[in-house]
Parts: C-alpha cells; structure tokens; sequence
C-alpha cells in the first residue's frame, strides 16, 4: 500500500509514465493556495513590468504635438535610452516607426528587398508571412524558401552570405528561436534583416554587427504598448537605402530616404514619420528606467532565462507537458510553446486544451496563453522580464490542477 501510494504522489513528475496514471481522482489536486501575483502570460501584449501602475505615465506629452520640443525630446530620449540600453555600435541608427513590429518589417521589406536575390528563413507565422508577402505583394523574383514546420528550426547554413537574408530571431508563435549568429558570416555581400521582436531584451542577440536590420515592438519583452515599431539600421543598411531605389511606389509610412535619394536622418532623432501615441511614448520610456534600475541588459536577460527555467523543470516531471520544439538549444525562453497529452497518452484535442485554459481563466490566475491560431493546439506562456518567477512557479501548481479537472472529465 505504500509503495502503491507513493507511485500515486510521484506520477505527475515521472516523465515516462502515462500522463492519467495519478489523475483519476481530481480530488487529490485541490485548488492551490498560492496565486500568482500577475495573471497575465500572453505573448503580447504582455505583462506590465512589475509594479506598474497608471502614476508611471503622469509625465506623458498628453495633449501636446510631437512635434513640440517636449515631444521631440521624449521621443530623443526613447531612441537614445534604446541606444543605450542595447549597447549598439556607436553607428548604429534607432528610429521610431508606424504599425508596431509588422510595420517596421514591411518598411524594410518595400524599402530594401529587390536589389539582389533575397533567403527567407521562417518556420512560424510571421516570417511565413514575411515569404508570402515577398513573393505575392512585392513580387520578387529571386526568393530562396528556406522553411520548417511548427517547432522545428530549418537549416539556416543553406542561406547564401551573397544575397539579402530575412530571418526572424525568435518564432513568437512556435517557440523557436536562432540559438546563435555563427552561421552569418561578417565578410557578407547582402544584408541581414531581423525580425527581433519578441527576442531583443530577452535574450544574447550579439554581435550586433552580424545584423544589419533589427525590428521589434514595445510590447513584448519590455512590456510597452502597441502600434509602435523599432528600426535599428547598421551602416551597411544605410547604404543600401542610399545606393537603390526600388522599382515600386512607396506608401509615404514606408519611406526612409528624402526626395535626394539620401536618408531621412530625422525619423533617427525623433522627428516621426507620421503621429505616435505621446502616453505610449511614456509608457516605454517607463519600462527603459525600469529595465536600467534593475541592471540593464543583463538582468533582463537573467530575468528571461530564470523564468524559462521554472517551466523547463515543470516540463521535465510531468508526463502530460511537452515542449513544441524538440531540441533543447533551439527553445525560445520568452514565447515557450507547449504540447499536451491526454491521460492515454496521445496528444490532447483542441476542446480539451481550450477546457484546461478556461479553466484557469475561470479561477483569475492565468491569461491568454493559448497556442497561436495558426499553431498546433498547445499553450503558449510568456517567460519575458516583466514576468516574475514567482508567479509562473505559482501558475504551475494551477496547472496540474486544471489538468486533473481535464482529465477526469
């Protein structure tokens, strides 16, 4: 009987048991006593850094023009804390751009792609749509897919150091992220243009000169709003825009260069192109005096990593959790996407994972980490730098009770 007992208690955290074995009775997992502080895990926007409240943005520009000097210097002073706060080479440009993330790719995307053969590596949904857009929209000829499914990496050595490579850091919708820049050489001919946005603060994007483009919102690991994009241009960069013009019209929200042909250096000062939010400008610049307060950069990153590795373990002693992405080094330690299996062992139906997370909905404790649409069913949990350990080690006592509601059902 106690042997017996003990196979019972220990069940959960057997890896190479069947997931149902220890949840038949769900009354052996009663409702935890331990809340996260933080509900908040979705992918983004995500989670306000901690102790945020609406005091952090009393100073905002409101009702004041952009264009004033109080508004031109808070946006200085967001693209310059940036500069900052990355450790950018000194020639490296920062602008603020229209239309968050998604904005700032299709900018370079219009702006750049054309003036030679270009390799798009995606394996989740937006550097698909990145492919789909450069072959559809923009029509480019000389386009390398270079692709893999949900959860998997492709073979980034296939791109060529002569063509323009468009690459996404981090699979936000996959939890797959590029483990290392070895594989782009620094004597190359085209440019490097990547999608960073749920990776840059979360984790090591170095060295800085292996990029020549950098996109990103501020609502992802820093936990700013959204409508806002980020553009980082290296040198490299700047010449290409200078030296090409592309054989379409541009939208004026996508033109970097002035009439001359040379770049529009206000738009890397401040000086936007069309009109942001001034309370969403105050908002970043919160989380930059936060993110520089708790240590800079390394402490983001630390933050990140601490917090993957609370799921990391849970994952590793349940027999019902499954990491998306097979290969340890390739796992995204923000966007950690999971597959779940039902007590017999095979994966769990949209329903049943849709019950799980309703469930915690339900109960207050956990939000919006359901697996992206276009992914296989699963969940998805925010692991940035606003989110505490604390509240994700409190989560997963939520989850195993869910699980065991789910599976005796």
């Amino acid at each position: 009987l106690r042997a017996h007992r003990h196979r019972l208690s220990h069940s959960l955290t057997m890896p190479d048991k069947r997931p149902g074995d220890a949840l038949l009775n769900p009354a052996a997992f009663p409702e935890p006593k331990v809340r996260p502080n933080n509900p908040n895990f979705g992918s983004g926007p995500c989670a306000k850094r901690p102790g945020w409240t609406g005091d952090a943005i009393s100073d905002a520009a409101l009702g004041r023009s952009h264009r004033s000097s109080l508004g031109k210097a808070k946006l200085a002073e967001a693209i310059d804390e940036t500069h900052a706060l990355l450790g950018l080479p000194k020639d490296y440009l920062v602008g603020i751009v229209p239309a968050s993330d998604t904005g700032a790719v299709e900018m370079v995307m219009w702006s750049m792609l054309g003036e030679r053969p270009v390799d798009i590596c995606h394996w989740e949904s937006f550097g698909t749509t990145w492919y789909s857009d450069a072959v559809k929209e923009l029509k480019l000829e000389k386009v390398t897919n270079i692709k893999a499914e949900f959860g998997v990496l492709p073979d980034l050595s296939k791109t060529d150091a002569s063509h323009d490579i468009l690459f996404t850091m981090n699979g936000t919708t996959s939890g797959v992220r590029v483990p290392s820049l070895d594989w782009i050489p620094a004597d190359r001919t085209g440019l490097t243009i990547c999608d960073a946005t749920s990776a840059i603060f979360g984790f090591d994007m170095l060295p800085w000169e292996k990029l020549d483009v950098v996109t990103y919102s501020w609502q992802k690991v820093l936990g700013g709003e959204g409508a806002h994009g980020m553009l980082i241009l290296g040198p490299r960069a700047v010449a290409r825009l200078e030296s090409y013009k592309p054989p379409r019209p541009l939208p004026k929200i996508f033109r970097l260069c002035k009439g001359d042909g040379t770049l529009n250096g206000g738009i890397f000062k401040g000086e936007t192109i069309n009109t942001p939010s001034m309370m969403c400008v105050e908002d970043y610049l919160d989380a930059l005096r936060w993110a520089k307060s708790i240590g800079g950069l390394p402490a983001l990153l630390a933050k990140s990593a601490a917090n993957f590795k609370v799921l990391a373990d849970f994952e590793a002693k349940t027999g019902w959790l499954e990491f998306l992405c097979a290969v340890p080094e390739h796992r995204s330690n923000t966007s950690v996407c999971f597959k779940m299996k039902a007590p017999s062992g095979e994966p769990m139906g949209s329903d049943a994972v849709a019950k799980f997370r309703k469930l915690l909905e339900q109960k207050g404790v956990c939000f919006d980490i359901g697996a992206y649409r276009d992914a296989p069913p699963g969940l998805r949990i925010w692991c940035g730098a606003t989110v505490e350990a604390s509240d994700l080690q409190a989560l997963t006592g939520w989850m195993e009770w869910a699980y065991a509601q789910v599976a005796a059902a």
